[in-house]
């Protein structure tokens, strides 16, 4: 279900090669310091410090990672018209079955 990452330029993205071939996909990386080139990562960012502000001790329980997981995961998003992220991933793996 994948077809592409975009990723920014941190040391985690080491070995992008390998994913791309493990996964058959295409690796691109956005310029340094140009948030707005992965805005919905940007976006979800920004909807997680609602629950986890910076600076947020994250020896949290798993109970309260999972309300909050649940809370991002069926929330409606413009850029799905309205429905989930959830709705989306149910749709496209029930279909790829």
């Amino acid at each position: 279900m994948v077809r592409t990452l975009i990723w920014g330029q941190g040391t985690e993205m080491a070995r992008w090669a390998d994913i791309e071939k493990a996964l058959g996909i295409k690796v691109y990386f956005c310029d340094p310091r140009s948030p707005w080139q992965r805005p919905t990562n940007e976006h979800t960012n920004g909807l997680q410090r609602r629950w986890l502000p910076k600076s947020t001790d994250l020896n949290i329980p798993a109970v309260r990672l999972a309300i909050i997981e649940d809370n991002l995961n069926t929330m409606p998003r413009k850029p799905h018209c309205g429905q989930s992220a959830q709705t989306i991933y149910t749709a496209l793996s029930y279909n790829h079955q």
